[in-house]
């Protein structure tokens, strides 16, 4: 396993120094008040005191987003566990089709419920395309990894040059079923994000990360917004996005619930597990010393190749299920 149970001292502090490092670059680059001098010498107590912040940011980040439980499951697993790379119908094949309707239509009936555009290796590995995409909408069925998917990479983005994601960034995560009244600010949520962690002077920090596009904003459900505020939410995220284009930003939507394009976003839609994939997840999830004595992961995949078992197989190629057939 590659998770952080408990999260690592090391990992902790390298993810928290290299968040402070760009918190500094960001108050470097305007200069003034508090902050003005940072490039002859930050103030040593400022500098523990980012660095103190963003450390909580990550532990925060990880026991909010990155602990997995399901009905069944008597305690939760880390995302990184159990994290399998995931594959995305990049927007080309998604045109293709003539509307949503098609797309679910084709989705159904492919022979094995793979969702690549009729094209075995149409899809492309998420990472890839998040790494590549500034704007990014994830579709996708229920339980298909979308959320799973935004949360992974929020870490690779803590990671820094460790990580995936390859961009200096601070990711925020943001559960846009949150979003319930009329009024909505979404700076305002990064603030609180950040003030949750004691951060310095948190407000001025969000205005200027935003203005020079240090952000990663992770918007998690767009599906899930209350219907009655939804037009506000669709709205207030167009104009946000508007006004900080300069960030990264990675959405996420069910396929059916989708109707309102953003401009600027590159539309993908989960592809669903193919048997490495669901070979990996299920040798992901028993990887305990004594899951590997008792060959419960090769058990678990030796059964769904049987025939009899071909519609569990089926089941297997959406992440959520699969998760619930490793419980059984």
């Amino acid at each position: 396993m590659t998770g952080l149970e408990p999260l690592a001292a090391a990992a902790l502090t390298a993810a928290a120094t290299g968040l402070t490092e760009i918190a500094v670059n960001v108050f470097s680059e305007t200069g003034g008040g508090l902050f003005g001098r940072l490039r002859g010498g930050l103030d040593e107590r400022t500098r523990t005191l980012m660095t103190t912040a963003f450390g909580k940011y990550v532990e925060n980040y990880h026991e909010r987003h990155c602990k997995l439980k399901v009905l069944g499951m008597r305690r939760p697993v880390d995302l990184d566990d159990v994290y399998t790379s995931v594959r995305l119908l990049d927007n080309q094949d998604i045109q293709k089709l003539e509307s949503i309707e098609a797309l679910e239509k084709a989705y159904r009936e492919q022979g094995q419920r793979r969702f690549s555009g009729g094209k075995k290796d149409a899809a492309k590995p998420g990472v890839v395309l998040a790494r590549s995409e500034q704007y990014l909408m994830v579709l996708g069925s229920p339980g298909a990894g979308k959320s799973t998917f935004l949360r992974k990479i929020g870490l690779e983005a803590m990671k820094g040059k460790r990580g995936a994601l390859k961009h200096r960034c601070i990711p925020v995560f943001l559960e846009l079923k949150r979003l319930t009244d009329a009024s909505i600010d979404l700076e305002q949520r990064i603030v609180d994000e950040l003030e949750t962690c004691n951060f310095p002077r948190a407000k001025d920090f969000t205005e200027r990360a935003l203005k020079q596009g240090k952000l990663l904003i992770l918007l998690d459900g767009l599906d899930e917004v209350p219907s009655g505020n939804q037009a506000n939410a669709i709205q207030a995220i167009q104009d946000f996005v508007d006004q900080y284009r300069e960030n990264r930003f990675i959405a996420s939507c069910r396929t059916a619930a989708y109707r309102t394009r953003f401009r600027q976003f590159t539309d993908v839609a989960m592809a669903d597990f193919d048997d490495n994939q669901i070979e990996q997840y299920i040798t992901n999830w028993f990887s305990s010393s004594e899951d590997q004595e008792a060959k419960k992961g090769q058990t678990c995949w030796d059964l769904l190749q049987r025939p009899e078992n071909k519609a569990a197989k089926e089941l297997a190629q959406t992440p959520l299920l699969l998760t619930f057939l490793c419980l059984v």
